[in-house]
């Protein structure tokens, strides 16, 4: 009965097969092989516009280089105080773009907000002693487990690209939020503004992949010789463009998506009045003394404190391959304590 993370999540059995089809010393390696040559053209099917789309083995890789693509090293990036590029990445974006830096800003919920930003811009001298913005990260689903709509991403983008910054997406739950919207992914990415999509596909049914796509023409120029200098073009990548294939061409991502969302609605039904902020995806945010921590976790119950809201907070995520029984039975043991 483990909340968690997402991470913990097995494989998909579509992705396992599609990685058990590219198996053979037939196919060419480093991209070259048939598997790799139509992730563009599925990805830019998926969005409606033409798009690169580079596999890489972590969502801190595809961040990363995708920031990397678009700031240089004396730029500065503005992200969420919580963001997971800042709080959860060991600092890789700095490593990557040789020293480029965040400038954080509070958002209610793991929101951003155009006053928020305008705000953040406004207390800086804009002078050469000062990292210059370079561009906006924004995270959706959030590390609140709330949602953008494609509304609020074009007003922030919008917001940004009037000040010449360009506009990144960490996508780790990216399925998430496409889910409980309803809406088609491009308006949530480039129809909005957005430049890159660190698309998630490993929390969802993934194995070892996840995608770094380019809506804007002339940004992917660099990543190929990028992602090869960091260790992370492997040989074989019929093996990665496999797993995403599977994922996105039979409607998987969304459906694993939906499912998690839809547990983790259950549970919210049930918390409500504990919560912290909404349920919008697959993660839960509520208020847990810590006798009841205890009581929880003794029973069976996995889940992590949410320190960056008091030692009363708590997250639970629901996974895509969640055991229904366990969901049931966290409703009825936080039911119990309503």
């Amino acid at each position: 009965m483990d909340f968690h993370s997402d991470n913990a999540a097995g494989v998909h059995p579509a992705v396992l097969e599609a990685v058990a089809a590219a198996q053979g010393p037939c196919a060419s390696g480093y991209d070259s092989d048939p598997w790799s040559a139509r992730l563009d053209a599925a990805f830019s099917a998926l969005f409606e516009t033409p798009t690169r789309a580079f596999p890489v083995p972590s969502g801190t890789a595809a961040n990363a280089l995708a920031l990397a693509a678009m700031v240089p090293p004396w730029g500065g990036i503005l992200a969420h105080t919580h963001a997971h590029i800042e709080v959860d990445e060991a600092g890789a974006v700095p490593f990557f773009t040789h020293g480029a830096s965040h400038i954080l800003v509070h958002g209610e919920a793991g929101k951003l907000t155009v006053e928020g930003l305008a705000d953040a811009l406004a207390r800086r001298r804009g002078d050469v002693h000062q990292v210059q913005p370079a561009a906006l990260s924004l995270t959706n689903a959030t590390e609140w487990g709330t949602v953008y709509t494609p509304a609020e991403v074009a007003a922030l983008a919008g917001f940004a690209k009037a000040r010449g910054l360009r506009v990144h997406m960490d996508g780790a739950r990216f399925a998430n939020a496409v889910a409980s919207l309803g809406c088609a992914p491009a308006d949530l990415t480039w129809r909005a503004g957005v430049d890159m999509l660190a698309f998630g596909f490993i929390k969802n049914g993934g194995m070892t992949s996840e995608a770094i796509l380019c809506f804007t023409p002339g940004l992917a120029e660099t990543l190929p010789v990028r992602r090869k200098r960091a260790g992370m073009m492997p040989s074989k990548g019929r093996f990665a463009a496999a797993q995403l294939l599977a994922m996105i061409e039979g409607g998987i991502w969304l459906d694993n998506a939906r499912r998690a969302n839809a547990l983790a609605a259950r549970l919210a039904a049930v918390a409500r009045p504990r919560l912290l902020c909404p349920v919008e995806a697959n993660s839960l945010f509520i208020r847990l003394s810590p006798p009841e921590k205890a009581a929880l976790r003794a029973e069976g119950f996995g889940f992590h404190d949410w320190e960056l809201a008091g030692p009363d907070a708590a997250r639970l995520v629901v996974r895509w391959d969640q055991d229904e029984a366990a969901v049931e039975a966290l409703a009825r043991a936080l039911a119990a304590r309503a």
